[in-house]
């Protein structure tokens, strides 16, 4: 009996990632696309997304391994691009069961992006470990597969195809936030406050200097603390 409950939940949670994996093929198709035809070799693209999830660090850390960049620049525009998954996944702590281990919570940890967290989020039971596994098994299968078939088939799409599909991944978040933000005044707000905060990050000229990794982190920090501050959660609420 406990074994079925164990399965259940595991098959309750892929199923709740499968639009996520889905919406990661195509723009993980994309990466692999990117990497062969500068020359990188094959397999590599696909190693590299079975041992990482994060779409814009991938794509931003083969764009500077083919500008030739340092190991010292590529480590550290990744760790700040990345940063946000430490705020993500303090915040996702509140809502986890917490008798989950250690080595549990660094497994779920690594599915962690930001369709997941906006997904697991909105859970309005504990989560548990059973469950995350399930649920980050479908974006890391979408996203190394989707990677494999881009490197495989890459010289048949025209560079046009290539390019649209880096849309795909902002429609799906697109389509995460719209109805939770419709569902609830507080979130829209959260969201509301990332954008005006990227906003300024990004248009106004003192903030020129700034990466775009930085300017994405300080928009995450500002909208969530704000958020902290005018929406806490109460105790019985975690």
């Amino acid at each position: 009996m406990g074994v079925v409950i164990i399965m259940q939940e595991f098959i309750n949670g892929f199923k709740k990632g499968i639009p996520i994996g889905l919406g990661y093929f195509p723009v993980a198709f994309s990466f692999g696309v990117l990497c062969i035809s500068n020359g990188l070799p094959l397999g590599l693209a696909t190693l590299v997304s079975l041992t990482n999830l994060t779409s814009s660090g991938q794509f931003a850390g083969v764009n500077l391994i083919i500008a030739h960049a340092t190991y010292f620049e590529i480590s550290l525009t990744l760790l700040l691009i990345n940063l946000r998954y430490f705020l993500m996944s303090l915040s996702l702590s509140q809502k986890i069961d917490q008798t989950m281990n250690t080595i549990q919570r660094m497994i779920i940890s690594f599915g962690i992006t930001d369709e997941t967290f906006a997904l697991a989020s909105l859970e309005e039971d504990t989560i548990t470990f059973k469950w995350m596994a399930g649920f980050i098994l479908s974006p890391i299968i979408g996203w190394s597969s989707g990677t494999l078939a881009g490197e495989v088939i890459m010289g048949f799409l025209p560079a046009s195809v290539q390019g649209a599909m880096g849309i795909a991944l902002y429609g799906m978040f697109l389509a995460i936030i719209i109805p939770a933000s419709k569902k609830s005044k507080e979130v829209a707000l959260v969201v509301l406050m990332a954008i005006v905060a990227h906003s300024i990050l990004i248009y106004v000229p003192v903030f020129k200097m700034l990466t775009t990794g930085v300017k994405l982190i300080g928009a995450t920090v500002i909208a969530t603390v704000i958020g902290a501050l005018l929406f806490p959660r109460e105790e019985a609420e975690l």
